[in-house]
């Protein structure tokens, strides 16, 4: 497994003093992404159990649309980044086939240990690497991808624009990005549903299931704090992406968000 992307400075020339938000906290800029690696590091292993009761399977198809319109060819090289448990890389490692090249990424170690040993159990090798990064410090030369992913991953991001300048620079001229991501409800009536779900329900099964109720609480937060569909379109935008669009899932519970470089 490689490992890229350490020792950088997470604040990106912000202050010490500087704030952001870890769910509904406020803690400074350069300790967020000590507190998320805590979370996933405590979830690693009941992650994917967790993603199929949380979302009663449906995660499978929000990913399965994702790969669709990814327009993944053979012979492509692809990056999913905050890949987790290798969901998306094992579907794109069929479809690059072996001239092509899939990389998963993701900042935590133990999600990426998790989804390394699972595509290697289901004989997933050769056209597929492993390497442990930054979304915001991509640790790869200019235009080397077709294709780049990230599911459910944005939102724990401390600095999205810089994450998406960096994914914007690595892409290939014609490369396109997917941002499938938890967003805003816009079906009638779903809101409030959906607010009784995360904040009674959610942290109830992490604390049956996972052991670990805090960290579902953050994340039905972070959920909260993340932009709204068309607030992330417009930073996508300001990225450089040009041709720009989403595609509300599950009645806007979930987006996924499309965007090229020319």
């Amino acid at each position: 497994m490689k490992y890229a992307g350490q020792g950088i400075n997470m604040q990106d020339n912000q202050k010490q003093d500087d704030t952001t938000h870890f769910g509904y906290e406020k803690v400074k800029t350069g300790d967020k992404a000590g507190r998320v690696a805590e979370v996933f590091h405590s979830v690693a292993d009941q992650y994917d159990l967790m993603n199929d009761l949380m979302s009663f399977g449906v995660h499978r198809l929000w990913k399965r649309f994702t790969i669709e319109l990814s327009g993944v060819r053979s012979g492509q090289r692809v990056l999913d980044i905050a890949g987790g448990t290798g969901d998306l890389a094992a579907k794109f490692s069929s479809l690059v086939g072996r001239e092509g090249e899939v990389i998963l990424s993701d900042i935590n170690a133990s999600m990426l240990e998790n989804g390394r040993s699972r595509l290697i159990d289901k004989g997933i090798i050769g056209n597929i690497s492993y390497v442990q990064a930054d979304a915001q410090h991509l640790p790869f030369p200019d235009n080397s991808f077709d294709c780049i992913t990230i599911a459910f991953g944005l939102r724990n991001v401390t600095d999205k624009g810089l994450a998406l300048r960096s994914m914007y620079r690595i892409l290939k001229p014609g490369g396109r990005l997917l941002v499938l991501e938890f967003s805003k409800p816009v079906a009638p009536g779903l809101g409030k549903i959906y607010d009784l779900y995360s904040f009674r329900l959610l942290p109830l099964m992490g604390k049956v299931i996972a052991g670990d109720e805090a960290s579902y609480r953050y994340l039905a937060e972070s959920i909260r704090m993340h932009p709204d569909q068309n607030t992330l379109k417009t930073m996508m935008m300001d990225a450089g992406f040009e041709q720009c669009d989403y595609h509300n899932l599950t009645g806007g519970i979930v987006a996924l968000h499309r965007g090229y470089k020319f």
